[in-house]
C-alpha cells in the first residue's frame, strides 16, 4: 500500500530564541562527554541514553555534530516518560574520537551499520529514528537495511542524491570564517578551531567527490526498500536543501507523508524546538 500526503505546518516563534537556533555547544561541556563510550564495530563511539518511556527513539546528527550540538532540545525537553531516547556521535564525531572522520563516498552506510550494531548492543530490538541533515540520510538507508527494527523515521533537512545545485549551496559554506559567530562558536568548542575548520574542508571535498565520482547518489534504490511509515519534514527557507529532495522521497518513499514548515530553516528544530518536539511526538506515538 502507498501512501502519500503533504501539508504545511506553520511553527510559531519562540518567545526567546537566546541562542537555540545556532548548534548547542559550550567550552564547558566540551570539556568531557556527556554520555557513555562503547566498542562498535572497532569505533569508539559515544552515546547518550536519556528517559525511559516505552518508544525507543534514536537520535542521528547532521555533517559534523554531536549530540548536544545538534539535539539538546530534543533531548532536554521530549517527555521522558514516553520515550527512551538514544543521541549518539557517528565515527570521528564529537567524542567519538579517536579515530578522526573518513570520507569514503559510502559514509553513510558504514554510519547505518554502526548505529544498528549500537542499538543491537544496547538491546533495542526495535526503534524509531529522527534523522537531521546527513542523520536523515543514514536513516533511510538504515530503515531499508534493517527493515524489521524500525518502527518509524523522521527526516528531516536530507537528500537521496545530489546535483550541480547541491554542491554549489554546500560549497558556499567551504569557509567557516563567514559563518555566523553563533554557528562556528559550537564547533570550534567542540573540535578546536584548526581541526574544525579541516573537517569541513573534507566534508565539502567529499561533497564533489560523491557527484563526480558516483553521480551523486546517496541513497535512491535504498528508498523502495523503506517499509516503515515516514515523516519527512522540510523548511522552505532551508538554505541547503531545496524543495525538490523532500518532494522526491515522498514520491519514492511508500508510506511517507511530508510536512513544509514555511519560515523554517535548515535548523528549524532548533529554532522551533516546542513545535517540533510536539510534530515529533505526535507522529511516533499516533
Amino acid at each position: 500500500m502507498i501512501s502519500h500526503s503533504l501539508r504545511q505546518c506553520v511553527f510559531s516563534t519562540p518567545k526567546s530564541l537566546l541562542s537555540i537556533s545556532a548548534r548547542c555547544f559550550s567550552k564547558e561541556m566540551a570539556q568531557k562527554a556527556p554520555g557513555k563510550l562503547l566498542d562498535v564495530l572497532g569505533y569508539h563511539i559515544h552515546f547518550e541514553t536519556v528517559g525511559n518511556g516505552p518508544k525507543v527513539l534514536v537520535l542521528l546528527p547532521g555533517a559534523i555534530g554531536s549530540t548536544r550540538t545538534d539535539f539538546s532540545p530534543q533531548l532536554e525537553k521530549l517527555d521522558r516518560k514516553q520515550f527512551t531516547l538514544v543521541a549518539w556521535d557517528p565515527p570521528g564525531y564529537g567524542f567519538s574520537r579517536p579515530p578522526e572522520r573518513t570520507f569514503p563516498v559510502d559514509f553513510y552506510h558504514r554510519d547505518a551499520r554502526v548505529v544498528a550494531q549500537l542499538m543491537k548492543q544496547l538491546g533495542h530490538k526495535k526503534y524509531n529514528v529522527l534523522g537531521w541533515s546527513d542523520g536523515a540520510n543514514t536513516g533511510m538507508i538504515l530503515a531499508a537495511m534493517y527493515p524489521e527494527r524500525i518502527e518509524k523515521l523522521v527526516a528531516f533537512g536530507g537528500n537521496s542524491y545530489i546535483e550541480d545545485i547541491d554542491v554549489q549551496l554546500l560549497e558556499a559554506t567551504r569557509n567557516v570564517e563567514q559563518w555566523s559567530q553563533r554557528m562556528r562558536e559550537p564547533m570550534e568548542a567542540l573540535y578546536g578551531p584548526e581541526r574544525f575548520q579541516k573537517l569541513w574542508w573534507d566534508y565539502c571535498d567529499f561533497y564533489k567527490r560523491l557527484l563526480h565520482n558516483q553521480g551523486g547518489d546517496v541513497c535512491r534504490a535504498e528508498l523502495a526498500k523503506i517499509r516503515c511509515p515516514t515523516l519527512i519534514v522540510h523548511g522552505g527557507k532551508d538554505p541547503l536543501v531545496t524543495p525538490e529532495h523532500p518532494a522526491y522521497l515522498l514520491r519514492h518513499i511508500a508510506l511517507s507523508k511530508l510536512c513544509v514548515i514555511p519560515e523554517g530553516k535548515h535548523n528549524l528544530h532548533l529554532k522551533f524546538p516546542e513545535d517540533f518536539n510536539k510534530l515529533v511526538t505526535d507522529f511516533i506515538l499516533g
